[in-house]
């Protein structure tokens, strides 16, 4: 299988799964960053938009200082626009694919913490 890479994760938290050129994949397993009882900030990303897939289990994107909530749905691409506040809430079943640029970190993204 030369021409095929398998990745996987299952641990907790978020995970830089794999990564080629411009962009990359992770996946995130419920963690305590996840929590809904423990977030306490949004992030935005100046430099990129970034998609969320839900693979299992329950999860919401929370976005805008507004604190709008979206359930998310099984294998419905939901795209975060590049900019814009948001935190991914996790169940502690939940298991969601996630895609963004390569270079996302924090010095080129804000934060907004509220607790």
């Amino acid at each position: 299988m030369k021409d095929i890479e398998i990745f996987e994760y299952d641990g907790a938290g978020y995970n830089r799964t794999m990564s080629f050129e411009s962009w990359r994949v992770a996946i995130a397993n419920f963690g305590e960053h996840f929590d809904r009882e423990r977030y306490n900030y949004l992030e935005r990303h100046t430099l990129t938009d970034e998609v969320f897939v839900l693979l299992s289990g329950r999860a919401a994107l929370v976005t805008g200082k507004e604190f709008c909530e979206t359930p998310l749905l099984p294998h419905k691409v939901y795209n975060v626009k590049k900019g814009a506040w948001h935190a991914l809430l996790m169940e502690k079943d939940a298991k969601v694919l996630i895609v963004e640029n390569h270079n996302t970190s924090p010095q080129n993204s804000e934060y907004y913490y509220f607790r």
